[in-house]
């Protein structure tokens, strides 16, 4: 056969290998709608695939030296996997709905539903991993059919540009193919390229093939006894498992570096499989000719464990390195591209010396057993017996050794494991003082392990630093008294003794940080963690079964029991160092690890219902940011109409939603998929950056009722966070479904959902950037009563301010508007006793008698007129709004500037929510001599757009816009209230 022909499988093998990643990934994503992402269903899928895997490895060693054509073979599995591929997500979508729908609910017990999911997608996944566990040893035995005299190059090269096509599908599946063609396309397109792929192969496998490789040893060299055949195959079980404690270790550590997103993760991997491609690469040509190929391997095996040892010191340099690329680059769209290459360089680093190493490894002993005659068949053997070794390093290093040793020891001793293959191959090599080298190895390796693992470096504040987040490899965040490597997360507890701030933080990101000192105001995300428990109680006081999603510090579980309705909170955490690291918030959290209506399951929340099939009367969803890979699904599509099967009737769904690290489309995304499930939601702002929506599945959210007077518990919980009287909580309210749907639509964004996940691909984006969705709160604090206007229910109002440490916008606006009304129309009020921040320059400017009495009264005068008017006529209640604006007592003159008076109108007609005459003085204004330059201007397009909106005069607000608007935002930056106004239909 010529040797183009053989460079042309090469050439599809890499296509071969592009592939096979994808399948990989996509699986996995997959299997994880349906199973969860907790770690035992995490390794499953993993098991699932190595397994499979191995098992078609060990077939086609079973098989191959019988076969006549071993590409024709190859030929057609590649054909089955790509017809299969083209075929999986219809398959996937049917039988799992079928499940849901008819198979589950009939199954007796929460172990049986279990039992029947496992094995449901073993059925999906395992018989194409075995044809892919076929494909290597299979094209490898026809290659060497046609070269037995380079067998070692060319197993090398085929190890090479199978891991090198890997690694380029990890990157273009993350970066390119899933968002442009979401998971079925992507794995549609896999499975036509399988097809082409099998196209050529046959094409090539019609000039026929030689006969298969002789039993018999090679190029005068000894026959490879049982015992070497055993110890090659225990060595590549070995290696196997070391190198997959490794992955699974660096990829653990470097997610504390590069940040725990989807990207970080496919870079990691991409990386990891470079370096094995890179070592296969580089032992092509020598492989064929050294000499005592037992004792090259055992030096590759020593060196392999030294330079996974030296990963440690390296990894503990990258926090500085990541501190010094953020503070170089800037935090824009345009760098991102160039922090993700910063990012691969630094899991190069850490990767690539070992990883090198073991990329030799399978050829090489592939080539020692071939060379030693035991034919064909002993590729398969080899990449089985590999493969099983992986499975067992991940099962290891997930389930025993990174919680009970940590990180550092579970990578020595995998580094010890390849060191003690590497003298115990050395023991067995042709070397005349193999024992000595053995035995030096044995020590070299123990005291390098030992040093290590001694090494007084990576402590607990750098771990948990969140420099991807910050830029700081230690910054001065306090203390860290609780680190703990679980299955699925880094989990650490930190402590501020000055502010007396405990926080818990996963992967370097903080979940939750709550002030234990009752004398100093609460922290940011207490507010948001005591609403999430605090609305569903006022709006459904008879709520009896609650159900929590996320432990984060236990703080809304706590929130939920300090009330004596609820009957049960059930709380499913996926990370049990979660709950353990939690008690570290005691006694402010205590009631959920001692009330008896409190239940812990450690398990992923998908599963968790699937498996129980219970109905609460409240679920409620606290996740982590968008951006945390796998965090993503719980803001889905299929997620909120799975979570709305678990909803008794009447029943609420509330979830906690950051808008930090986020833009507006990303949440127009998310608000999306709400829309597609729930009939209606209600959104609240706990502070400036958390939302939280309140769903149901029928009718539309119920309004808040009182306070429970007879709560006390409840009642000190809700006035720990300032909260006195209702208004404190209704005010939070943003609007509801219906007025929400229009203000994204400009927008266009995607449905989010598990198959096309938007936010999964883009939210680290976001986090890199730093920017956050302020649209939906713009709209919220605009200066123009928008939402009540344009078919919402009259909104709240508060009666008095409230305490400075209540952060969010809507009630910190309010209680400037309060302060400012009470100040300007009570004469007595004296302006300098204000504590309103916002109200203070309002107040001192027009308090003075007479200050907008002049002909040309002072510009200070006039700019606190148009603050007062923008702080006031969207946050006071009628009665207030007509005292300041419509009588307007305070005044102490009638105005004789007529610009005033036209101000005065105009703000008369809003605090009327006289929609005509806003509409009509603002567009006479707008019309006349420009008057109050382009900010005044402004105000009146807006004025009179939202005049026209209210009045059903769509095509008029559309008019104003076109005359008006280029003209006064010429330079396109407009904000999202005017957007909203131009747009309603």
């Amino acid at each position: 056969m010529p040797n183009r022909n053989v460079k042309l499988l090469f050439a599809l093998f890499a296509l071969s290998g592009f592939t096979g990643l994808i399948y990989e990934s996509v699986w996995s994503h997959y299997l994880k709608l349906f199973l969860g992402a907790a770690a035992f269903a995490q390794s499953f899928v993993l098991v699932a695939f190595m397994g499979g895997m191995a098992l078609g490895a060990w077939l086609a060693s079973r098989w191959s030296a019988r076969l006549k054509n071993l590409l024709v073979t190859y030929g057609w599995i590649e054909a089955a996997i790509g017809a299969a591929a083209l075929i999986f997500h219809e398959s996937f979508v049917q039988l799992t709905q079928l499940s849901l729908d008819h198979v589950i609910p009939a199954l007796g017990s929460p172990e049986a539903v279990e039992i029947f999911k496992y094995t449901l997608c073993a059925v999906l996944i395992v018989p194409q991993t075995v044809l892919l566990g076929m494909t290597f040893p299979l094209l490898s035995g026809a290659v060497i059919r046609r070269g037995p005299e380079a067998s070692g190059h060319h197993l090398a090269m085929l190890y090479f540009t199978n891991s090198i096509g890997a690694a380029a599908g990890a990157l273009a599946a993350a970066f390119w193919l899933l968002g442009w063609l979401g998971m079925p396309g992507t794995m549609r397109l896999a499975g036509a390229l399988n097809l082409v792929l099998a196209a050529a192969v046959l094409a090539i496998a019609r000039h026929g093939e030689p006969a298969p490789l002789s039993a018999q040893p090679q190029g005068g060299t000894a026959a490879a006894g049982t015992y070497i055949v055993r110890l090659f195959l225990a060595g590549a079980f070995v290696t196997g498992l070391a190198s997959f404690i490794y992955e699974i270790v660096w990829i653990r550590m470097l997610s504390l570096v590069l940040g725990s997103s989807f990207h970080a993760f496919e870079l990691m991997l991409s990386a990891f499989i470079t370096g094995l491609a890179l070592g296969g690469f580089w032992i092509r040509r020598r492989i064929d000719h050294i000499a005592d190929p037992v004792r090259f391997a055992g030096l590759v095996q020593v060196f392999m464990g030294l330079a996974a040892l030296a990963t440690v010191f390296v990894y503990h340099w990258t926090f500085d390195w990541m501190a010094w690329a953020l503070g170089v680059l800037q935090r824009s769209e345009s760098a991102y591209p160039v922090f993700n290459l910063f990012s691969h360089a630094l899991a190069f680093a850490v990767m690539l010396p070992a990883t090198f190493l073991a990329g030799m490894t399978l050829p090489l002993f592939t080539h020692v057993l071939l060379r030693g005659g035991r034919g064909e068949r002993a590729i398969g053997q080899i990449y089985a017996a590999n493969t099983l070794g992986a499975i067992a390093g991940v099962l290891l290093a997930v389930h025993l050794l990174m919680p009970e040793a940590g990180l550092k020891l579970t990578l020595v001793l995998g580094a010890a494991a390849d060191m003690l293959l590497g003298a115990w191959l050395l023991r067995r090599s042709m070397e005349a003082f193999r024992r000595f080298y053995a035995f030096a190895a044995v020590i070299l390796g123990m005291l390098a392990a030992t040093a290590t693992a001694r090494a007084d470096i990576l402590e607990p504040e750098r771990l948990s630093s969140g420099v991807f987040r910050y830029g700081q490899a230690r910054p001065d965040f306090g203390h860290v008294f609780y680190y703990r490597e679980g299955k699925t997360a880094s989990v650490a507890v930190r402590g501020q003794p000055t502010q007396r701030v405990v926080t818990i933080i996963t992967n370097g990101k903080p979940d939750a940080g709550i002030r234990l000192d009752p004398d100093q105001p609460p922290t940011g995300d207490e507010f948001t963690m005591t609403l999430v428990a605090a609305l569903p109680l006022l709006i459904k006081p008879d709520a009896k079964t609650f159900a929590n999603i996320g432990w984060g510090s236990g703080l809304t579980a706590e929130v939920v029991l300090s009330h004596t309705g609820p009957e049960v909170i059930d709380s499913i955490e996926i990370e049990p160092a979660m709950v353990a690291g939690a008690r570290a918030f005691f006694p402010r959290v205590s009631r959920p690890y001692r009330d008896p209506r409190s239940n812990v399951y450690i398990e992923d929340a998908k599963s968790y219902f699937a498996r129980h099939r219970k109905r609460y009367d409240v679920i409620m969803s606290e996740p982590s940011n968008p951006w945390v890979n796998g965090v993503a699904g719980l803001f889905t599509t299929e997620f909120y109409r799975d979570t709305k099967r678990y909803l008794a009737p009447g029943g609420l769904f509330v979830q906690w939603l950051q808008v930090y690290e986020f833009n507006d489309r990303l949440l127009g995304s998310i608000f999306a998929a709400l829309s597609e499930n729930f009939a209606d939601y209600e959104v609240y702002e706990s502070n400036p950056g958390d939302l939280m929506v309140v769903a149901v599945a029928e009718g539309r959210v119920p309004r808040l009722g009182p306070l429970p007077e007879k709560q006390g518990a409840f009642l000190e919980q809700l006035d720990r966070m300032g909260i006195k009287r209702l208004e404190g909580i209704s005010v939070r309210s943003i609007g509801t479904k219906k007025q929400i749907e229009p203000f994204f639509a400009p927008l266009a964004p995607p449905v989010n959902s598990d198959f096309h996940p938007f936010v999964q691909l883009e939210a680290p984006r976001t986090r890199f950037q730093g920017t956050t969705a302020r649209a939906l709160l713009g709209l919220a604090t605009s200066p123009l009563p928008i939402f009540e206007m344009t078919g919402g229910a009259p909104p709240a109002y508060l009666k008095e301010p409230v305490p400075e440490y209540v952060i969010s916008l809507r009630l910190r606006a309010q209680s400037a508007a309060v302060e400012i009304a009470r100040v300007l129309t009570d004469p007595r009020a004296d302006p300098l006793q204000s504590s309103e921040g916002a109200a203070l320059p309002v107040v001192l400017a027009l308090k003075h008698p007479a200050a907008l009495c002049a002909d040309a009264p002072p510009k200070a005068a006039l700019d606190q007129l148009r603050n007062a008017a923008q702080i006031t006529l969207a946050n006071l209640a009628q009665k207030e709004r007509r005292a300041l604006w419509i009588d307007r007592k305070w005044l102490g003159c009638t105005p004789r500037s007529s610009h005033v008076r036209d101000r005065l109108e105009v703000y008369a007609a809003i605090a009327a929510r006289d929609a005509p005459a806003m509409l009509e003085r603002a567009s006479a204004l707008l019309a006349g001599p420009a008057k109050g330059g382009d900010e005044w201007g402004r105000y009146l397009l807006n004025t009179a757009m939202l005049g026209a909106q209210a009045l059903g005069k769509h095509e008029e607000a559309q008019r104003l816009w076109k005359s008006y608007g280029r003209l006064l935002y010429p330079d396109g930056d407009i904000p999202p209230p005017v957007i909203y106004l131009a747009n309603l239909q």
